[in-house]
Formats: structure tokens, sequence, C-alpha cells
């Protein structure tokens, strides 16, 4: 099922942080925690989903990722804390 969403995935110290979007947050994420998407994500091991945003269109979510990745690191901090201030992997939230 496409539902476009934004993510915020982090490392295990939460010292790096990687924002992205995708039609299937389910199955991006799953493809992050397996190490199945060579590149930023899997070199820094960011596979704990912290944050995301869902859309109705993919336009809105690209803008919104832009919007994001165009921001400073504390205003991506300042986003996770105000949704999830203990940094839980919120990846079993969305699997239900």
């Amino acid at each position: 099922m496409k539902q476009p969403a934004i993510y915020i995935i982090t490392n295990a110290s939460h010292k790096t942080l990687y924002t992205g979007v995708t039609s299937n947050l389910v199955q991006r994420i799953y493809q992050h925690k397996n190490k199945m998407i060579d590149g930023f994500s899997a070199k820094y091991n960011c596979n704990k989903l912290v944050y995301f945003e869902i859309f109705t269109d993919m336009e809105n979510a690209i803008l919104r990722e832009k919007q994001i990745k165009g921001g400073s690191r504390q205003k991506k901090i300042d986003l996770i804390e105000k949704l999830n201030p203990k940094w839980l992997d919120l990846y079993d939230d969305i699997c239900q």
C-alpha cells in the first residue's frame, strides 16, 4: 500500500540523523534496518526510526523532506523531541 511519508532515522548513539522520503514507510525502514540500502544510512548504522510524518500525496512529502533537510540539526532534534522525547524506535508502532 502506497502512503507517502517522510522520516528521520538515527544510529544507536543518536549522533547521526538521516532524513528520507518514501511511499512505503514500513518497507523502507525494514530496508534500513537490514542494510538493504547502500549509502549513508548503512555506512553510519542509521536504522532507528525516531520521527515520521504521513502525507496524502508524494509532492507534499517531497517538499517537506526538502524543508527538513534544509534546516539545522537543532531543528531536526526539536522535531524529534516534540513527538518522541525519549528517542524510542517507532518501527514497531508503524508495523501494527
